[in-house]
């Protein structure tokens, strides 16, 4: 569809003539995300919509208490300080963005007062600046008032390399300018056409200078509030243990009328999948469970009892097994899994490729995904005109076997290969659970019977998806050779998240283990690549080039996709939500509600 096709289709929009949904299926239809189809019509003059969802209850704190089941538990509640999704998730408990993503595509302000357009004079006409109002009368969980130079602080923290914080591809290439107590504007050094991403969503979340302006840079893990969270969002901090329970009150001034509809919540880790599933769907002991990692077979099973309901939730999130290109079994400058290393086993190609055609992908999807994976060759696959064509996946033990032989890998004792003395041993982990655990050991009989010798290591997820730097079996730290989890896109546009193969990004002790990069894979290509996808105006030149960037990871064998995921989660047949595949779960958590106590 050319620009001008594009550009009519806009003007029916902005005029009434074309339905804002008719619109976004016919951009879906070309394979652009529902947030991408609505930042294209900003563009063109025309506001994104403002969801009239009815929220009933008529006074908050009547609902009695929210009890949420998230057995991936949390272990750290500052957002910008943690690489795992299940910290975001608690993080939004307390913490709030400028605005989120709703399900369609929808920027909803949060603590913005308004979503910037061209046609209020948030957008600039040349996209080089937005311009953010804030919400007055809002206030911290201690009374101190909410400004503008809260959020001048969190980007100067974010953007802090001695600070290390995770969300830092999100505000270091921005200027800030405060201009006035609750007015900002972000400047940007060339047209940027995908402006949500700083203060929007899980990176977006604003955290309170007055309490962490002392903890800015290399104190940043000091700050005692990174476990004690004082936000603005719907309940306060109560009491946490790490990975397994977190408690929040209700705010009694939370600054939307009526809301939060609950009274407390309460957010339990550990345990398992199952259990976490059957106490929400069978026994309605809670009522919401997030991520039920289960074969689909049990899902359906419990849902057949008619106590819960299962919410389908698709998007881009990537099941996937990375390699690791350092050599995590030997210390260099008192690290393993360093930069400075080269693995003595996967930076042999032709090995890599073997270990990508001995997944069977088909029977994983079938057998334990279900309806919560589709089986995928490409790293990215959403939104669909940035998933690549040019990828195909096989599973082929003898093609497998034949790249080992002549890659010169042969058959030892216990047909073990080995090649100049090595051994083709590996070890393989992954988080604790049930579908996790039963990938692992349909790719281990797979991978033996080619001669490849496999150690299987299971490592519970509060553990793994720790942002804790002295924990050595974190995922970040990457202390094996393969690990497998999912990698979550959770904006609509692919660039932010291909900054995981950066050079700048890689996961180090410099850094405390918070770089998005950990394989460890530098090529100089894919960064000269990222750089001219970062600046590149038309958008299909820009989407190739993007394409490309997958491409490259694939054909490298840099990672190896297994599934996309869908999220299914589980919830009481009465409680309403508003989930969201490009922000977090609960980043409409003041906005839930059970309809029977009403």
């Amino acid at each position: 569809m050319r620009d001008t096709e594009i550009r009519n289709l806009a003007e029916q929009v902005k005029s009434g003539r074309l339905p804002r949904r008719h619109f976004i299926q016919r951009m879906a239809a070309l394979g652009l995300s529902a947030p991408l189809a609505g930042m294209l019509l900003t563009h063109h003059g025309v506001a994104f919509a403002q969801p009239s969802v009815q929220y009933r209850p008529k006074k908050a704190g009547t609902g009695g208490p929210l009890k949420i089941l998230q057995w991936q538990g949390p272990t750290m509640l500052n957002p910008h300080l943690s690489g795992g999704s299940k910290d975001w998730h608690a993080s939004n408990v307390f913490y709030e963005a400028l605005a989120g993503w709703d399900m369609d595509g929808n920027l909803v302000p949060i603590l913005a007062a308004e979503i910037p357009s061209l046609e209020n004079g948030g957008v600039a006409k040349n996209l080089l600046s937005v311009t953010w109002k804030l919400k007055r009368g809002v206030t911290w969980h201690d009374g101190t008032p909410f400004t503008a130079d809260d959020c001048v602080f969190t980007h100067a923290y974010a953007a802090d390399p001695a600070t290390s914080a995770y969300s830092m591809g999100a505000y270091r290439d921005i200027k800030i300018e405060k201009v006035d107590s609750h007015t900002i504007k972000l400047v940007f050094s060339q047209p940027t056409p995908f402006w949500a991403d700083a203060f929007v969503g899980s990176r977006g979340m604003v955290l309170p200078k007055h309490l962490f302006e002392k903890y800015k840079g290399a104190r940043s893990r000091e700050a005692p509030n990174n476990l004690k969270p004082v936000g603005t969002g719907p309940y306060t901090f109560v009491d946490f243990k790490p990975g397994d329970l977190l408690l929040g009150k209700m705010n009694p001034n939370y600054h939307v009328l009526n809301q939060p509809h609950f009274d407390s919540i309460e957010m339990k880790g550990g345990g398992d999948a199952a259990s976490a599933a059957r106490a929400v769907m069978q026994t309605g002991d809670y009522d919401m469970v997030w991520n039920m990692q289960l074969e689909d077979a049990i899902i359906s099973r419990m849902e057949a009892v008619g106590r819960g309901k299962v919410e389908v939730v698709p998007g881009g999130n990537i099941e996937h097994i990375a390699i690791n290109f350092s050599d995590p079994w030997r210390e260099v400058d008192g690290e393993r899994s360093s930069v400075k290393s080269v693995h003595p086993i996967l930076s042999d190609k032709a090995v890599r490729q073997a270990l990508n055609l001995l997944l069977d992908r088909d029977s994983i999807q079938k057998a334990i995904y279900g309806r919560g994976g589709d089986a995928t060759a490409n790293f990215v696959n959403a939104p669909q005109r940035f998933a690549s064509k040019a990828t195909r996946w096989e599973f082929n033990p003898a093609k497998a076997m034949a790249l080992l032989d002549e890659a010169g890998w042969k058959r030892g004792a216990g047909g073990v290969r080995e090649k100049n003395g090595k051994k083709l041993s590996l070890v393989f982990q992954t988080a604790s659970n049930s579908l996790r655990n039963k990938t692992q050991v349909v790719y281990k009989q797979a991978c033996e019977q080619a001669g490849i010798a496999m150690e299987l290591k299971s490592v519970d997820s509060a553990v793994f998806f720790s942002s804790d730097p002295g924990n050595p079996d974190t995922f970040t730290r990457f202390s094996v050779d393969l690990q497998m989890f999912t990698s979550s896109l959770s904006q609509p546009d692919p660039a932010l998240f291909m900054q995981q193969f950066l050079p700048d990004q890689v996961s180090a002790k410099s850094n405390k283990w918070l770089g998005r990069n950990v394989t460890r894979w530098v090529s100089k290509d894919y960064e000269a690549v990222f750089d001219q996808a970062a600046v590149e105006p038309d958008p299909a030149k820009r989407a190739a080039q993007l394409i490309k960037l997958n491409d490259m990871v694939i054909n490298d064998v840099v990672v190896i996709p297994v599934v996309v995921r869908k999220i299914l989660a589980g919830s009481h047949k009465h409680l309403q939500t508003r989930l969201s595949s490009w922000d977090t779960y609960l980043w409409n958590l003041a906005g839930w509600y059970r309809a029977d106590k009403v």
